[in-house]
């Protein structure tokens, strides 16, 4: 039994794939976090089309079916956050504003300080907070002494053996890798913006 296939085209021909590999982003509604949504999404989606689907996420999601107003923002935020994924080089990956470190601090259509001081030092602003310790000041002191811990001893008016102790809590609440180039900048600037919300 044979015949004839319909011309390519028509609407029972077979249908080319399509070809745009970087799709205006959508918004992402959900429980999950912006950062899941567009991941999973990238996935899936490159996964149907067998094609990599770059996708940019605004947060926070879950508050834009109740504000309808921040629509146009949040699209403008998923649409920088995307182009940044485009110029990094990372096609068929999904993120969000918050995934870019301080830099997200730039893709975002409003500035998150408090949430960017919140996800780079909160865990030592709270550590603080409960124990009544110095970390963040001493934090401040030892990158202001070019990360020297004998330097830093000597600015606190402190053992160094104290200073030590202190760097290593700081990095059991931060991760091992606080002190890496990338993170340590992005510590420093927390601080600088944590010290300056803290003024009257």
């Amino acid at each position: 039994m044979g015949g004839r296939l319909p011309p390519r085209g028509h609407p029972a021909g077979p249908r080319r794939r399509p070809r745009r590999r970087h799709r205006p982003p959508a918004p992402l509604t959900g429980g999950d976090t912006a950062t899941d949504l567009a991941r999973r999404t990238a996935r899936d989606l490159g996964g149907a089309v067998h094609e990599p689907v770059t996708v940019g996420a605004s947060a926070p999601v879950g508050q834009l079916t109740a504000r309808p107003d921040t629509v146009a923002p949040a699209y403008a935020e998923a649409r920088r956050c995307l182009d940044a994924l485009r110029l990094l080089g990372r096609p068929g990956d999904g993120s969000a504003a918050e995934d870019f470190g301080f830099l997200g601090l730039l893709l975002a259509g409003e500035r998150d300080i408090a949430g960017f001081v919140t996800r780079t030092i909160g865990q030592v602003v709270a550590y603080d907070e409960r124990r009544g310790t110095e970390l963040l000041r001493t934090l401040d002191a030892y990158f202001a002494c070019g990360m020297s811990p004998a330097r830093t001893k000597d600015e606190l008016h402190v053992h160094v053996n104290t200073v030590a102790q202190r760097l290593e809590r700081v990095g059991r609440l931060l991760g091992d890798d606080w002190q890496s180039p990338a993170r340590a900048m992005e510590i420093q600037l927390a601080l600088r913006l944590h010290r300056l919300s803290a003024q009257p």
